[in-house]
């Protein structure tokens, strides 16, 4: 008889280190839609974590859900990121708690130009990252800084609401597909970005249909099926483990 292998034994809501972010029995729904069940997991700070699955796993939902956004409806759980209660914030003071979303379709501001799409959200005066700053990580924005936003390539646009994220002096970085209709070389330089500002200290969450890519990135990996958690790990055990890839994400 075969046995369907119980890949969620590494739940990390079961680990005893202190997280940055904690995302607890949350339950989300659009409508009478049940989408998100009872999901919980940490992230620590500093840290990349992966949140993946097929389509329709609940993925963009989850982290929806932790920017505090009005659709889906969160009923249950809580979320705590450095020892505020995010589920008790409306999306502005999650966001203003050190949120960051960059969401699918980028949302770059028309008729603004790309030094003016990060003026506007940056903090004055700005703690951690300048102008200077910004435009050092990512040397495009700076040759275009006059050109308006929405002209942009899409690799482009993608840097730009990064750039603009992290203006807002952020703790917490939620990406939701940013590889989405990029180029290969374009990725590269966006991972290469992303790896830098790691370094520095940035804790984030990757929603990327590009499993591979985004394992390569990440310290560890959720794997969401059907609302729940599936798996919760390093990000090497996902690409060590042929079983797991082939069940749940298809590669």
């Amino acid at each position: 008889m075969n046995v369907k292998p119980d890949f969620s034994k590494h739940a990390s809501h079961a680990e005893t280190a202190p997280a940055f972010l904690s995302v607890w029995d949350i339950h989300a729904y659009y409508g009478e839609s049940y989408i998100v069940q009872g999901v919980s997991f940490n992230v620590h700070e500093g840290e990349i974590l992966a949140l993946l699955g097929r389509n329709g796993a609940g993925k963009t939902t989850t982290l929806r859900s932790i920017a505090r956004l009005a659709n889906p409806q969160v009923n249950k759980g809580e979320i705590w990121l450095d020892h505020q209660p995010l589920h008790k914030m409306s999306s502005y003071q999650a966001s203003m708690a050190g949120l960051g979303l960059v969401p699918e379709d980028r949302r770059i501001i028309p008729g603004l130009t790309v030094e003016e799409n990060l003026q506007l959200a940056q903090i004055a005066p700005p703690i951690g990252w300048s102008l200077d700053r910004l435009y050092e990580l990512f040397p495009r924005l700076g040759e275009r800084r006059k050109q308006e936003g929405v002209t942009l390539s899409g690799g482009e646009q993608q840097m730009l609401a990064i750039a603009r994220a992290l203006a807002r002096d952020i703790k917490v970085l939620l990406l939701d597909e940013p590889y989405e209709g990029l180029a290969p070389v374009i990725v590269d330089e966006i991972e290469k970005t992303l790896r830098i500002v790691k370094e520095q200290g940035m804790t984030t969450i990757i929603v990327e249909q590009n499993a591979v890519r985004a394992l390569q990135l990440a310290d560890r990996a959720v794997i969401l099926d059907t609302g729940s958690i599936v798996f919760d790990g390093t990000a090497s055990e996902v690409l060590e483990n042929e079983q797991l890839r082939a069940e749940y994400l298809a590669i």
